[in-house]
């Protein structure tokens, strides 16, 4: 294997607990399954990342769903307001899309669903379902940056897809150069390739992401990407339509957190959603959510003083808007293009059924 990554065993008993109780290594297994974890997530790695985001005052998305708290707090916020859970429109637009992706697969025995950015892999495990009644034989990696959303993605799945059929993946998929190389590695002779690419785009420089997606996808492979819209012919005004979505309770909770577990206090400052512009000039807008600090704070944070004063603003968290044809337009330098789209009737959800042609 790779040095960059390692294989680790997750289980539910505490291993001092099982050494007390004098079990060996061999009655673990049946509750343990086997993980692989790029050196992109190791503590070192980690450590740095999140001095850097607090140095730069520009947060890593990745700290919002590291820790078992931030991952279950989006899990119930993906619950609450994700449109494929609660807009009946949008889990008709994602079952159409599954479901189409699934009949491009027909010519083939062997499907192997890739999950980048997985999520809890609701959608992932809909589309082995539909896999596994057409008769094909499937296997499934998910891959995502919290350990915890991976193992809850992989537990969705395990009614359908054997535990040695399943390959989760940790890494920071911004910064893992190895990712390719480990799919091609898991690849059986004469297997399809399914790549979901869901809740990705809108949190994701669209010109650091792009190329390493475009660097995965082979050229018989099918991608399905969704990305959130703009509602509207008027594309400015349909992101500023839209702010008000993420101003709730539910997702000002799950941003504080990384900050507050850090030593913030609440008076300390306040949370602030607005539409911003594209920092790359591309001219994609996209909603962000600053903490702005009213009176300073200081704390220690992996062994480091970190030093926040009043007028100091934080970006916890940003959301890009798109449009179908802006989304066309950047995936066509890469080589990718759309085959067919499915749009919610709200025109804010859209998901994109994906091939390299180049």
């Amino acid at each position: 294997m790779n040095r960059c990554f390692r294989q680790v065993n997750a289980t539910r008993h505490r291993l001092l607990l099982v050494l007390q109780a004098g079990f060996g290594l061999e009655s673990l297994m049946p509750n343990c399954i086997s993980l692989t974890v790029h050196c992109s997530q190791f503590p070192a790695q980690v450590r740095a990342d999140l001095l850097q985001s607090l140095r730069s005052r520009q947060i890593n998305h990745k700290f919002l769903y590291d820790s078992v708290k931030q991952a279950q707090k989006w899990l119930a916020l993906h619950e609450a307001y994700s449109p494929s859970r609660t807009d009946p429109n949008g889990a008709e637009i994602y079952d159409l899309s599954l479901q189409a992706a699934a009949a491009a697969c027909a010519e083939v025995a062997l499907v192997h669903v890739i999950g980048l950015g997985c999520g809890g892999g609701q959608k992932e495990t809909r589309l082995l379902q539909w896999l596994k009644q057409a008769g094909k034989a499937v296997a499934y990696t998910p891959c995502d940056v919290s350990t915890a959303i991976v193992l809850a993605a992989q537990q969705a799945a395990l009614s359908t897809v054997s535990a040695t059929d399943c390959h989760p993946i940790v890494c920071d998929l911004a910064t893992c150069d190895e990712l390719a190389a480990l799919l091609d590695s898991l690849a059986t002779g004469g297997a399809a390739r399914l790549i979901t690419f869901f809740g990705m785009m809108p949190n994701s420089e669209p010109d650091l992401i792009l190329p390493r997606l475009a660097g995965i996808v082979r050229r018989q492979d099918i991608m399905l990407l969704s990305a959130n819209l703009a509602p509207g012919p008027d594309y400015e005004a349909g992101v500023r339509r839209v702010l008000p979505l993420y101003d709730n309770g539910l997702t000002s909770d799950w941003l504080l957190t990384f900050l507050f577990d850090l030593g913030v206090a609440p008076a300390d400052g306040e949370l602030r959603f607005s539409v911003c512009d594209c920092p790359a000039g591309s001219g994609l807008k996209r909603i962000e959510a600053n903490f702005h600090f009213v009176q300073s704070r200081a704390m220690q944070v992996a062994g480091e003083q970190i030093e926040f004063q009043a007028g100091d603003l934080v970006r916890l968290f940003f959301s890009y808007r798109y449009t179908p044809d802006r989304i066309q337009l950047l995936l066509g330098p890469y080589g990718l293009s759309v085959l067919k789209q499915w749009i919610t009737r709200s025109e804010e959800e859209g998901i994109f059924l994906c091939r390299r042609t180049a």
